[in-house]
């Protein structure tokens, strides 16, 4: 009897063997799997996806990597139901199979759509559609800046309706691309040279219509934010009226098409004629009328009698003069004689209280050296010398002896 050897493999050998299997079945390597993503992990520095993909009864991991990653125009998302389309594998070194993604689109709702969702939720919640935000647009610009194609008739519109309405305004032009790869840099770019140099009063940015993908541009995350950092007031005109894009929310004020912008940033100047026009009859009107009023006061002052004989007012003025200076003078007598007599009191007063008045009546002060006033002998001895103050002068005096 003849046995037959077991066949002994190592791990690496059967996942080679296994995932060989696999790669080589053709109902393996173009699979379309809808299901709900969970465990949801976005390695942002290296751009890849990883996750997986669920039903009622079971889930299978996924992969996907950053050159398929980077053309998602959502945020995959846990929860989210989508459709993707991949070959299924083995992970050799995990031992486990996986669905490596190439496309994934979310079931439902277009992935454009979604993701224009998304991004709108996530800036509204940041706060860049607040009202309390927007800037008024100026009523009278002087420079206007258009953000736009220069081969589109978006441009045309602008500046026909411009050059129409208000041709007192400077345009400054900013080509740039509005669609395609590299259109939201360039846009992005605009709006902070714009901002950087100052040079424009309002900012018209936008594009003729077109479908979703062509009007994607105005949608990027980077863009709004550089409408919501801008100094410049921002008038958003995207597409026709029923379109809308993330620009629309976050710009100053939306305009419904690029001509409506142009009317939007600018005063007619027609109406401005008409305006001055009704002000400058008003204002002649209310001219005459004041002037007719003055005539009449003035033809009502004339026939007073001071105008018809300046005489008499001025006789009753001389006389009010006199009156008024001789009152003067009468208070000002009154007022020098009480001053006087009170001068008069008051010197007599110091009179009697001087020590000169009681020196010329007799009497003496008697000081020592120090300036002293003797009151009593206690404060002389014998040979003390004193200073006698007398009415006519002084005598230095020494005590001979104290009785």
């Amino acid at each position: 009897m003849i046995y037959n050897a077991p066949l002994v493999l190592s791990v690496s050998q059967l996942n080679r063997y296994v995932k060989s299997r696999m790669d080589a079945d053709e109902n393996l390597y173009n699979v379309f799997l809808v299901g709900e993503i969970s465990n949801f992990t976005d390695h942002y520095r290296k751009g890849h996806f990883y996750f997986s993909l669920k039903d009622e009864e079971a889930q299978i991991k996924a992969v996907m990597f950053r050159s398929n990653a980077a053309k998602v125009k959502f945020h995959p998302e846990n929860g989210l139901r989508v459709i993707v389309r991949g070959r299924v594998s083995l992970y050799e070194t995990a031992g486990s199979y996986q669905v490596f993604v190439d496309d994934m689109q979310p079931d439902g709702a277009g992935a454009l759509q979604l993701a224009f969702e998304q991004l709108k939720e996530k800036l509204q919640k940041e706060g860049l559609f607040d009202t309390a935000h927007k800037k008024p647009i100026p009523k009278y610009p002087k420079r206007i800046g258009v953000i736009t194609s220069e081969t589109g008739a978006a441009i045309q519109d602008i500046l026909n309706i411009l050059s129409r309405r208000y041709p007192l305004a400077e345009v400054i032009i900013s080509p740039v691309l509005v669609q395609g790869d590299g259109a939201p840099e360039q846009l992005v770019s605009a709006l902070d040279t714009f901002n950087r140099l100052a040079c424009a009063d309002v900012l018209i940015i936008g594009r003729g219509g077109g479908s979703t993908e062509d009007l994607w541009a105005f949608n990027d995350e980077g863009l709004a934010y550089a409408i919501y950092r801008s100094e410049i007031p921002v008038i958003s005109a995207v597409g026709h009226e029923t379109d809308f894009t993330i620009c629309d929310f976050v710009a100053d004020l939306r305009a419904p098409t690029p001509s409506a912008a142009a009317e939007l940033a600018t005063p007619n100047l027609n109406t401005l004629y008409a305006e001055i026009s009704v002000l400058q009859t008003r204002l002649q009107k209310a001219m005459d009328g004041y002037v007719q009023e003055v005539r009449q006061q003035l033809a009502i002052l004339s026939k007073k009698s001071v105008l018809q004989n300046p005489y008499v007012y001025l006789d009753a003025m001389r006389m009010r003069l006199l009156t008024v200076n001789n009152a003067f003078e009468s208070l000002q007598k009154s007022v020098f004689y009480k001053s006087r007599m009170r001068l008069q009191e008051n010197a007599a007063k110091l009179q009697s209280l001087s020590p000169l008045s009681v020196l010329a009546r007799g009497y003496a002060v008697a000081e020592l050296p120090d300036k002293t006033v003797l009151q009593s002998v206690a404060q002389l001895h014998k040979a003390d010398t004193f200073v006698l103050q007398l009415s006519d002068g002084k005598a230095d005096c020494i005590v001979k002896e104290i009785l």
